[in-house]
């Protein structure tokens, strides 16, 4: 993984041909891929420059996908420049004021806030799925595999791998043959890739981080959103925010078990690539996360749709094996 925040080496040839030849670039995130992003100052400008290098990463899914989501009236990052072969890409800049940061600075706003990242969702789920590839059985299935293929080795634990996988096979058709129309989504819609930006159109919030979007159930950013991986949602806030959802969209009665059955689904993957993180690439920040991942786990196995993977994790994972982040299993 690219650990350093130095500008590539073609970014000052990229940064001239598009016009910003006398712009500072100041370094602004890493995240948890090989993907970098930077600030681009030139006077009163302010762009952000996305270096995706090759081969490790493709910024034309970005690409596509921002395009597809401005031309529906989203807030999506304009593209002002790109360069696919180096994989840099120079977009619009939407500030620093994250959900994230506001609602924690201002708990006040935080419902009003969530009330328009749901409606958002909502706008987004009436209209059809972008051309992007299914969310389907095989890639539900391998991002489930990522707790036993990392989290469960990281602690010494064998399990039944083969049960594991015949226990979502189980519980998956209640999403794929849900009633729910098939959307675009986003995968990664949380309170840390939703800005606030002073628009009018997409309810004044820009998104980031949607490369990665795939054609599925709606009900699968409602968790993204809702059972946030990086801070605490209240149990509370959460049902108000389902009941608003079904107020706005008018979801069908098989909506509630999906939801569940997505959260586990997407809950149980994080906590693997969170492991992953941590073993193979040297992120250990991302074991802090790992307590509140599994507590959203297991109010998701609580619903009866998801009686057979409850019953798996019951005989493979024991609680004194699941609350605690990985430092505590590792060897010293």
């Amino acid at each position: 993984m690219v650990t350093d925040m130095i500008p590539p080496a073609a970014a000052p040839a990229f940064l001239a041909q598009a016009g910003w030849e006398h712009a500072a670039i100041v370094p602004l995130a890493g995240d948890a891929s090989f993907r970098r992003y930077f600030r681009v100052i030139d006077g009163a400008r302010r762009a952000v420059l996305m270096d995706a290098p090759p081969p490790h990463e493709d910024p034309r899914p970005f690409i596509a996908i921002a395009r597809h989501l401005t031309e529906k009236g989203f807030a999506a990052p304009r593209i002002l420049a790109q360069d696919l072969d180096e994989g840099l890409v120079l977009i619009e800049d939407f500030g620093d004021l994250r959900v994230k940061e506001h609602v924690e600075d201002a708990p006040e706003a935080e419902r009003d806030v969530y009330s328009r990242a749901v409606n958002l969702l909502a706008a987004l789920h009436r209209l059809p799925a972008a051309d992007v590839p299914p969310y389907d059985r095989e890639v539900y299935q391998r991002e489930a595999g990522l707790l036993t293929e990392w989290y469960c080795p990281a602690i010494g634990l064998p399990v039944d791998e083969p049960g594991y996988a015949a226990a979502w096979d189980a519980v998956l058709p209640i999403v794929e043959r849900s009633a729910s129309p098939v959307v675009t989504v986003l995968r990664d819609y949380h309170a840390e890739n939703i800005m606030l930006i002073d628009r009018a159109e997409s309810h004044g919030l820009g998104l980031l981080d949607f490369q990665d979007a795939l054609a599925g159930h709606p009900a699968y950013d409602l968790v993204s959103l809702l059972q946030d991986a990086r801070r605490d949602v209240s149990p509370a806030l959460e049902a108000a925010m389902l009941a608003h959802y079904r107020a706005v969209a008018d979801p069908p009665a098989d909506f509630d078990a999906a939801y569940a059955v997505l959260g586990a689904q997407r809950n149980a993957k994080i906590i693997g690539i969170f492991t992953r993180l941590w073993k193979r690439d040297g992120k250990p920040r991302y074991l802090s996360f790992l307590p509140r991942m599994w507590d959203l786990l297991e109010r998701d196995l609580a619903h009866p749709a998801l009686a057979p993977v409850a019953a798996w994790f019951a005989a493979n994972i024991p609680a004194d094996k699941r609350h605690h982040a990985l430092e505590d299993y590792a060897p010293a």
